[in-house]
């Protein structure tokens, strides 16, 4: 399989980088709870002094929401509605200890990351602009369909796996108790976002073969190296 970003995105956001990794082997029976504990005192630590739209990646995503034609205040970044929630509620609910991590290391590194169950996506997965005839399955159950240019995370069977890039994905490919292998991305716009998903690559890398047996396969993704096959 195969993980890339279409030319035209990379031409609309040359700013853009990003980090896949590739884990097998995942079962929903392991501790991580002490690895959200102290990803989530980064962020409050970094939340008692700002809050979350006064970060540079946050604000970067909403200037990238605005270029999209979005409202950035109406459809906020997976990684803005994570420290908005956590700043109100200083916790993040329990649903798979995989998403969990992932929501953790989120926070901690206020870039949006996603995590997507393998075989439910049908060939190659692409972010890129959407025709408008592509299917978006909710959390709800309900089957939608992505408007003409909207970025949209796309397989080969023309299924919508996330909508509005970073802000809203779907119920098919999301992680349940059956999860064997995943596509976990990271992706950012701010200035330093190079070297900060690099660094979130290597700790979320590290964090998965600790609690689960394969050691996973990870890239980092730029225009000059646009692919990840897994």
């Amino acid at each position: 399989m195969r993980f890339n970003h279409s030319a035209a995105l990379w031409q609309t956001f040359p700013e853009l980088r990003a980090g896949a990794l590739h884990a097998t082997g995942i079962d929903a029976d392991v501790d991580v709870e002490a690895a959200i504990t102290s990803f989530g005192a980064i962020a409050e630590a970094r939340l008692a002094g700002a809050k979350e739209g006064e970060f540079p990646e946050i604000q970067a995503w909403r200037r990238g929401f605005s270029r999209m034609g979005l409202k950035p205040t109406q459809y906020r970044s997976a990684s803005e509605a994570l420290l908005r929630r956590f700043r109100q509620e200083h916790a993040l609910p329990r649903l798979h200890p995989l998403v969990d991590l992932c929501n953790a290391v989120s926070l901690a590194f206020a870039i949006p990351i996603a995590v997507f169950d393998v075989e439910k996506i049908a060939g190659d997965l692409e972010v890129r602009p959407a025709t408008g005839d592509e299917t978006y399955l909710t959390f709800g159950g309900d089957i939608e369909h992505p408007e003409p240019n909207e970025v949209i995370f796309a397989d080969g069977a023309a299924r919508a796996h996330a909508r509005r890039w970073t802000n809203r994905q779907s119920g098919l490919s999301a992680v349940r108790q059956t999860t064997r292998s995943v596509l976990i991305v990271a992706e950012a716009l701010h200035a330093s976002a190079e070297a900060d998903v690099g660094r979130l690559v290597a700790t979320l890398g590290d964090q998965l073969a600790r609690a689960w047996p394969a050691a996973p396969k990870a890239a980092l993704l730029s225009a000059a190296s646009p692919r990840f096959e897994f």
